[in-house]
Parts: C-alpha cells; structure tokens; sequence
C-alpha cells in the first residue's frame, strides 16, 4: 500500500470517529512494509458478537468462516461435497458414518477429534431449525474413534447431508469440544477453530476493527474451491475488517486505494464505482437475498394473530424495496416465503403485500382486532445499508393503518444482541425488526429456519402454530415434487395467516473491490477470503 498521507487519512475518517479509519490503515501500511500481503475489507457491519452459534447475523456468520471449518461443503450445483470428513451411508439409510481425513488441528495445536464435532454438531443443533427437524429424526450421534463419528436414524430422513453442509446461518462448525460445551445462550470465551485463518484477539476493538492472519497449520482440501467446498487457501498473510459506517466514506476509500473490499456499497453510489478502471463491481451471491419483518409473539399488541393480520396488511413490498434498493434492476417483488422464480414459488397469500392495496382493510381489521394503542417498538439500525429503510416505511405505513408507533433508532449489533430478548418492550425487548436472508436459505420449509412455529425454539419472535409445524414435518417426509409442491402451498397459506413473518421482496447486492484482488468467490454465504490473492 503506498503512503498515506494526513489528508487521506482526514478525508477517511469524515463522518466516522478517527479511530475507526486510522489504525486499520496504519497497520495495514506496516504490513505491507514487513512485506506482507493484506486485504483491508469494510463488511456490511461492524463485528461485535463472535460466537456463531449465538446469532444468525451474517457478520458472525463470515467470521465463523474465518476461523472455523465445517464436515461437509456445498459446490455451485447445490451437491454436498466432503470438506473436513468423508462419509458413508449404510444400505437402509439410518447410519451415516463420518471420517475425519488427515491434518486437520486446532488454532491452538491439538488435533481435531470425533469428540470435538460430535459437542459441536450438538451444539448446533440446538438453535438451528434445520437441524431441529434433523434431531426428530435421530436415534443417537457419537465418536466411535478418534476420527470417526456415526450418526443413527429412528428412520430415513432425506435431509442430513444438505442439514449439516448448510453454507448459512446457522452453519455447523466446528470447534473444540470444551468450547462446544458451551451453553447456547452463554457466548464461548475463546475464537479457536481449525480453518484458514486464525483470530487476533489482541487486535480486536470491536466497532473498529477485526483481524485474521493466516493459519500455516491448515491444509486444504485438494479440489479446487468451489462455494463452499474444495480448498480453502489462504494466498495472503493477513485480512483486517475495519468499520465505516458512512457509505460515502467507505467509497472514497476504495477508490483511492485506501481500501481492497467494500462488501455492501450502496446501490445509489454503484455509478460512482463502476466506471472507475481499478475497481470490479459484480454480484457474489446470484440467488440474492430475501428482506423479511419478523414480529414478536410473545408480546402485545402481536401476540394477537388479529393484530398481526392489520399489520400485514398495512405493508407492501414495493414500498420497502424502492426505499431499500431504488433500482429495479436489482430487486423483484414476489410473495413467495421459499424464495423468487424456485420450483416451490407461489403468491397464494401475499396478494395485497405484493400489489399494495391492504390499507382500507388493514384499517378496518386492526378497529375490528381490540387493539388498545399498546406502541409498536419497531428497531431501526440506523448504520446498516440496507436494512435502515424497511423499518422507517413499515413505521409510516403502521403509523396510516392507526398503530401506535415507538420507532427506535440504534445500530445494527445492538439490534442483533437485543433481538434475542425476550422481555416486554418496556424492559428492554422489542415488537418488530427487520433482517435479510440469503435465498438459498429460504428455498423450502426445512431450511427456512423462519418458518419455524414451535414457540420458544424457533427464531426470534418465537411463533408458535403446531398445526405448521405438522406440516413442515409432512413436507421432510414427502418424497415427490407433487407433493412437496402442494404442502409448501399449504404451509405458506398457513404461515400468511398466521403472519408468522413478512417477506418483503427479494434484492441482488453487488460488492466492489480493487483490481488488484484475484480469486474473488461467487457462493451463497460471500464474502470468503480463501482463495484471494493481492497484487501491489
């Protein structure tokens, strides 16, 4: 990285506080003088929560990727493909046996065992919904050798490879059996897992920045990479996220250099960015991303499924998404709760989200509902691109239909953190946030873990609708297209009924990067840093 000179350094820190921008650029600088190679990335947020089986939030998510490594990988046709074990899968389909393959160590030295991913596939099973389904299924999953964990079925369950190779939150990685141990809802202390990259505790200021270095120990799988199964190579020594919270900062940065990757520019600024020479601007996820409003069921007023139904119909996704995304070239309105243009897409339901004729009748359902004027405590990230604007224009829409509105400006780790509670609004809790999800995570009833109805074990907002959950069970033992088709229709019906959470429209979010980065991934969980490599 060339100099960086104090003006650079005063443009950068515009709008941020300095000690966001300068010491990210400064270590980056001395590491490029030592003579090695770093990537600077601003991600689409700040990294504050570090336990992936804490939140599903995608920062968390690509640190886990980071740090930890998975069993199994997922290749751009959707097969699941060995990544830290292989398997077999004996001929009545009810054991599956996993096995380890050679090299594999922790960050810390001692090697990789089946007692370790055995504590961490239960520990993931504990909040993951597909993995949820997955445990209905189980009759018993344990180490038989230091390499070898076997997992038995009360019956054949189709799901397993797909449930444990999901390359989205919640992903099963894998960490060391005393950090698995862990309890769920209590974060681990330590960041040590077996993947590319390692952590550098000493270097984290959380709302500043975070650091990886490369794992020298880590030996990657001989195929070539592909989302993400196949070799993971780390090509350089150092990755450092640093936080940006102005747009327009962030962009500045990358276009003098100042910065490698910019995850999530905001699609208004894309034709400042693309016609600049140095920079690449392509989207890493094709399938996009799904918005979603998810309410609280435990909570008045939307423990009334009378006044969740006024709420819904209040809203419309053409509404959310120009204020979101703008241009139509990268976003589509559908009603479809398993994701846009997918053999499972239906509108049945969604008729007046998607064409934004609801008021009159949510008028009418929420003076027909008892609703009493109880606020609705809807929290807004102030300092996420794109999720800043669904909550200010469902708050209007509210505020139209004639609820009482308590629109709470934060920012988006706080919302990560508080959305976990659940207490009363007044106590620190919340009746409504907003969240994206990627659409390969949404594609049918099973790994939508959205959908998910059964009460306090589902995700937050903790829905509760047995009648769902009946059929979600149908649809994981439905064997052809015919019939997984019509219950996915039924089950959509049902959860619009039940508002058990709001699709909102689906968008495509380009990332933008220097030129002088090679090996960028296409995938449904980017950005990953494997397999990139810099060029001065």
């Amino acid at each position: 990285m060339p100099y960086v000179s104090r003006r650079t350094l005063l443009k950068l820190a515009a709008g941020v506080p300095s000690a966001i921008a300068a010491p990210a650029i400064w270590t980056s600088q001395a590491s490029a003088a030592a003579g090695r190679k770093a990537i600077t990335a601003v991600m689409h947020s700040d990294l504050r929560i570090l336990d992936p089986v804490f939140t599903t939030a995608y920062i968390t998510r690509d640190h886990g990727y980071m740090v930890y490594d998975t069993l199994l990988g997922i290749d751009a046709s959707f097969k699941v493909r060995p990544q830290m074990a292989d398997w077999t899968i004996s001929d009545d389909k009810l054991t599956y046996t996993f096995t380890l393959r050679d090299g594999l160590k922790w960050h810390d030295g001692p090697p990789v065992t089946a007692e370790d991913c055995v504590a961490s596939l239960k520990r993931w099973g504990t909040v993951d919904g597909m993995a949820q389904k997955l445990a209905e299924f189980t009759a018993s999953l344990e180490a038989t050798g230091p390499t070898t964990i076997v997992l038995k079925l009360k019956e054949p369950y189709g799901l397993v490879l797909e449930s444990i190779a999901k390359p989205s939150s919640y992903v099963a990685f894998m960490m060391p059996k005393r950090l698995a141990e862990t309890p769920p809802g209590k974060q681990i202390a330590e960041q040590i897992g077996s993947g590319p990259f390692k952590f550098v505790q000493g270097e984290f200021q959380p709302g500043v920045k975070a650091v990886y270095e490369k794992n020298p120990d880590y030996v990657p799988r001989k195929e070539p990479p592909d989302w993400t199964s196949g070799g993971k190579v780390a090509k350089v020594d150092r990755i450092e996220w640093i936080t940006m919270p102005d747009a327009q900062t962030a962009v500045n940065a990358l276009q003098s250099g100042d910065i490698d990757f910019l995850e999530l520019p905001p699609i208004d600024l894309l034709p400042v960015l693309e016609p600049n020479p140095d920079l690449t601007v392509a989207v890493l996820n094709k399938f996009g991303f799904q918005i979603e409003g998810r309410m609280n069921f435990l909570h008045p007023p939307f423990d009334n499924v009378k006044i969740r139904r006024a709420a819904f119909l209040a809203l419309n996704q053409k509404d959310v998404l120009d204020a979101t995304i703008g241009n139509p070239k990268y976003y589509e309105i559908c009603g479809a709760y398993f994701a846009c243009d997918t053999p499972l897409a239906s509108d049945i339901g969604a008729e007046t989200l998607i064409k934004g004729n609801g008021l009159a009748e949510a008028k009418k359902a929420l003076a027909e509902s008892g609703y009493d004027g109880t606020p609705v405590v809807i929290m807004i990230p102030g300092d996420n691109a794109i999720l800043k604007s669904p909550p200010i224009v469902v708050a209007q829409r509210l505020r139209d239909a004639g609820f009482n509105v308590d629109a709470q400006v934060t920012d988006w780790q706080t919302v990560v953190s508080r959305r976990a509670s659940m207490k009363p609004p007044k106590e620190g809790g919340w009746n409504m946030f907003f969240t994206f999800t990627g659409a390969t995570e949404v594609m049918n009833p099973i790994v939508n873990g959205q959908i998910a109805a059964n009460g306090k074990r589902a995700w937050f907002g903790w829905p509760e609708d047995a009648k769902l959950e009946q059929m979600r069970d149908a649809f994981a033992r439905a064997t052809s297209p015919e019939e997984q088709k019509k219950l996915a229709i039924d089950i959509q019906k049902e959860a619009y009924e039940q508002v058990i959470f709001i699709p909102l429209g689906q968008f495509r979010s380009p990332s933008a990067w220097r030129k002088s980065l090679t090996g960028v991934l296409e995938g449904p969980a980017p950005p990953v840093f494997w397999n990139v490599d810099k060029t001065e």
